[in-house]
């Protein structure tokens, strides 16, 4: 099945494609191909040039006539192995290739991985350490409105401005540095993944142009699944209102899980939308429409390990920020007393330890979670539209400069 947008790079003329797919793209064509046009399908066009010679893990060449295996390419035990060129092999992928292809990527390439995620984390958690610090030294409103049974609604006000002025600040700028991480990540993954490295340098610049673009689909996703979540609370929230307390609770009840259900399946839907964007260059609606058609047939498969590559995240970071978390409340003055004061611990030496935990932590969750997705995305158009012969053509692989040969590799996991 193909249902990529013609065989075009997005953003070539219209009038190029119907040739294209007439016979004049990669799979109709007779005409030689030179290195320069071996680019992937729907490939950004200022990908790398396809490597000169042999790559390390080049499929070999089938057997000649007449020798065992040949003509007998569905049984596995006569397959060539997948070409390899770089963090995965070319070919619909299992769970457990994609999350060690993530990590391949963080410790193949651990200079420019670990330097653009450490200077994102950096910058980000600076910012949210020194807002918490200016905001929230002020902490005794906090204490007084957890001692206060009947608080007004301006203590309230005054009580939680700083935390929610801090919290807004802190998040405006983890989507800042969320939106740059990701870009440049997965510019890195895609070149991986082709056998080649990437400076920090080139990544940015070949990430530069797609920002704006990125940061209004990181926005705008998280957008329409909180609104799914709303929508699903506005009735019971309605009949609270006109004083029907008990139906009006049960109605929210289930609102919230109608809608929390929603979002995850909006959430899924439109998960492959940055690396469609970063990739193929496209627009946001036209990225998140790639996305719907990627996962469409394939939602439970992206949402199962989407939501391991979660848990694996969430489990090295409480393993990093528990201790950092523990030292910082010693260290700190608050002792164990913190875990059951009534408000936060504000202090310059908890909130810097803890900060230097998320730091650590962010610079080694950052890559395993953009390298996860943009793998999905790859392995999605591996599986439907036979992304691997073009990767195999860029990377230089023998034996795919014609676009001819493909042998039927199973599929783990499928």
């Amino acid at each position: 099945m193909n249902d990529s947008p013609g065989w075009a790079s997005p953003g070539s003329s219209p009038a190029d494609r119907p040739s294209e797919e007439n016979g004049s793209g990669a799979s109709g064509s007779t005409s030689p191909q030179t290195p320069s046009d071996q680019q992937p399908r729907n490939w950004s066009a200022q990908q790398p040039p396809p490597a000169q010679g042999q790559g390390w893990g080049a499929a070999p060449p089938p057997p000649p006539p007449g020798q065992p295996g040949w003509g007998n390419w569905n049984a596995t035990w006569h397959q060539a192995p997948a070409a390899k060129p770089g963090v995965i092999p070319l070919r619909p992928l299992g769970v457990g290739e994609i999350l060690d292809g993530a990590v391949t990527t963080m410790r193949a390439h651990w200079r420019t991985v670990l330097g653009i995620s450490l200077a994102v984390a950096i910058v980000t958690q600076v910012v949210a350490t020194v807002v918490s610090g200016l905001w929230l030294q002020g902490s005794s409103d906090l204490e007084a409105l957890a001692n206060d049974p009947n608080p007004t609604s301006d203590e309230i006000l005054s009580a939680t401005s700083g935390t929610l002025g801090s919290s807004a600040v802190a998040a405006v700028v983890g989507i800042l540095g969320s939106v740059i991480a990701t870009a440049m990540l997965t510019v890195v993954v895609s070149r991986a993944v082709l056998g080649r490295g990437v400076s920090t340098g080139e990544a940015w610049r070949d990430a530069r142009p797609q920002l704006l673009r990125l940061l209004g689909l990181l926005v705008l996703v998280p957008l329409m699944v909180s609104l799914v979540i709303l929508a699903g609370a506005v009735p019971g929230f309605a009949l609270l209102t006109a004083g029907a307390d008990g139906p009006g609770v049960a109605l929210l009840l289930i609102g919230l899980v109608i809608g929390l259900a929603g979002a995850v399946w909006v959430w899924v839907r439109f998960s492959l939308s940055p690396p469609a964007l970063m990739l193929e260059k496209q627009g946001v609606l036209t990225s998140m429409r790639r996305s719907g058609k990627l996962v469409r047939g394939s939602w439970w498969r992206i949402f199962g390990i989407q939501l391991l590559a979660y848990i694996l995240v969430f489990i090295v970071s409480s393993i990093i920020q528990m201790p950092t978390t523990f030292i910082g409340m010693l260290a700190g003055g608050e002792g164990t007393s913190a875990f059951t004061g009534t408000a936060p611990p504000t202090g310059w030496t908890f909130l810097i330890i803890t900060g230097i935990g998320a730091v650590v932590s962010s610079t080694i969750t950052l890559p395993i979670s953009a390298g996860v997705t943009a793998l999905l995305y790859l392995d999605q158009r591996i599986r439907r539209e036979a992304l691997d012969l073009e990767l195999a053509r860029a990377a230089g692989v023998p034996g795919y400069g014609d676009g001819g040969m493909r042998t039927d590799h199973p599929t783990p996991g499928s």
